[in-house]
């Protein structure tokens, strides 16, 4: 953790876990494998996470649509997340990480709907990092489902129109209780968010970094880290012209 400010620590880190199949490719490997490996490295990055003292970690696993993608890669893709998913309520609720996946459950394969009620159960009291997972998520599918849920309170009379405010928006998204991502890391150089949290990301500073996902390292979380404290974060006030 050299040359890092650890009361400065960003409190919220969101990932967009991107290049395992460029990874796999350019070792000779399968696609297969290279999910594989981006799994065992989701979980390294989140217990170092969790021990330097990141208290939120978001990240990008599965988008709404990644349901395009081949017939095969997407059922490697469930067969991997259902290996991993138990293999993580074991491991990561020993380190004490509170476990929540986050994304739309409507479609998702049935064997894994168990699974996913479980970890978020079995680690719902643990005191450690949160770790969110979003699976089968969509950010403009968040708001919508945010939006459906307040004006059925509307209807309900349970709220008028005018106590609609951006906080009762944010308490009605996946990451209610949370505060908003400071700092976005995309692996792989892809420069854009992918409909990634597009509520939460309004004031979060970006790093892309050149390397792929499954070579992303403690070293490389470090280093984001580092330019993260190297930026001046105004949330929309002017500079300081003094």
């Amino acid at each position: 953790m050299e040359n890092i400010n650890l009361e400065n620590l960003p409190k919220h880190i969101a990932i967009i876990l991107d290049g395992n199949r460029r990874w796999a490719k350019a070792r000779g490997l399968t696609t297969k494998e290279g999910h594989t490996e981006g799994f065992d490295n989701l979980e390294r990055i989140a217990k170092y996470a969790d021990e330097i003292g990141i208290k939120y970690l978001t990240v990008y696993a599965f988008s709404t649509e990644n349901w395009k993608r081949s017939q095969e890669e997407v059922s490697w893709l469930m067969n991997i997340f259902k290996t991993n998913i138990d293999r993580y309520l074991q491991r990561l609720d020993n380190g004490n990480i509170k476990i929540r996946i986050i994304g739309e459950k409507s479609n998702v394969p049935k064997e894994l709907v168990p699974r996913i009620e479980k970890i978020m159960k079995k680690t719902e009291n643990n005191q450690g990092m949160v770790l969110n997972i979003a699976f089968n998520y969509g950010g403009r599918a968040e708001l919508v489902n945010a939006t459906k849920q307040i004006a059925q309170k509307v209807k309900d009379g349970t709220i008028n129109l005018e106590d609609i405010t951006e906080q009762m928006i944010s308490d009605n998204l996946y990451t209610a209780g949370q505060p908003d991502p400071d700092l976005l890391i995309r692996t792989s150089h892809e420069l854009r968010t992918s409909n990634f949290l597009p509520w939460q990301l309004t004031y979060t500073e970006f790093y892309f970094p050149k390397k792929n996902w499954p070579e992303f390292t403690n070293e490389d979380l470090i280093e984001a880290i580092k330019v993260y404290q190297g930026r001046n974060r105004r949330f929309g006030a002017r500079p300081d012209t003094k």
